[in-house]
């Protein structure tokens, strides 16, 4: 049976979570699959499970920021960065709630997102948002209050809890039922899973994680304190 709902976790401080988000839309909609968009925290997803962030490691940076160039000039779209990365992007993200943005939610990701990956924005402050929203044709200055208020921030971090509750660890993350597809270059493996035609064999994944460990990491040592998260 074809699935009707797919779940989508993102923060704007992810590129991959913005190519994600150009072929989530026009996927869902061909197949008349309810796209559900939750604005969450990387950094708390980061912390909760004890990860660095891409930004957090100086060659994994490097290296994404080449992937992306190639992934852009390959998918025929503009690939400009934020003027300053990371970023702050609770702004964004509260705006992005379906609490604050309402029926013009994907107005809103669509137009902060490119923005801020295809043009070079500024997306990490609100009076870099209001400019921003107003071109989309929404009222900039109503949304960014809104999304300024108590119930915002509460939103957010509920959306993040729940995040974490269903085992998202990173971003882009898309969750079929219990299924979690981690990054954009699982769309074509989403893809299957919406149209029924999912190859996964669960009992041979259940039966290797069962296997016993032979080995663990020693524990880094001598590790720099980061910085606390908002």
């Amino acid at each position: 049976m074809t699935a009707r709902r797919l779940d989508f976790y993102f923060d704007f401080i992810s590129l991959y979570a913005y190519f994600a988000w150009r072929r989530l839309l026009p996927m869902c909609d061909e197949r008349g699959v309810e796209l559900v968009v939750h604005p969450v925290v990387f950094g708390k997803l980061l912390d909760h499970w004890g990860q660095l962030g891409p930004a957090e490691v100086p060659p994994k940076k490097t290296f994404v920021y080449q992937s992306a160039y190639r992934y852009a000039a390959l998918h025929g779209f503009e690939f400009d960065p934020p003027r300053s990365h990371p970023f702050n992007p609770l702004p964004a993200l509260r705006t992005a709630l379906p609490e604050v943005s309402g029926d013009a939610q994907r107005v809103v990701v669509s137009a902060i997102f490119e923005a801020g990956w295809s043009h070079g924005a500024e997306i990490g402050t609100p009076e870099s948002l209001g400019p921003i929203l107003d071109r989309a044709g929404l009222d900039g200055a109503a949304l960014l209050h809104a999304a300024s208020l108590p119930a915002a921030k509460a939103g957010l971090r509920a959306q993040t809890d729940a995040a974490i509750a269903h085992g998202v660890f990173g971003v882009p993350t898309m969750r079929l039922g219990e299924l979690l597809f981690w990054g954009n270059d699982q769309l074509d493996h989403v893809a299957l899973a919406l149209d029924g035609r999912d190859p996964l064999d669960a009992a041979r994944v259940d039966a290797m994680l069962a296997r016993p460990r032979a080995i663990d990491r020693k524990a880094q040592h001598a590790r720099q304190p980061r910085p606390a998260r908002r």
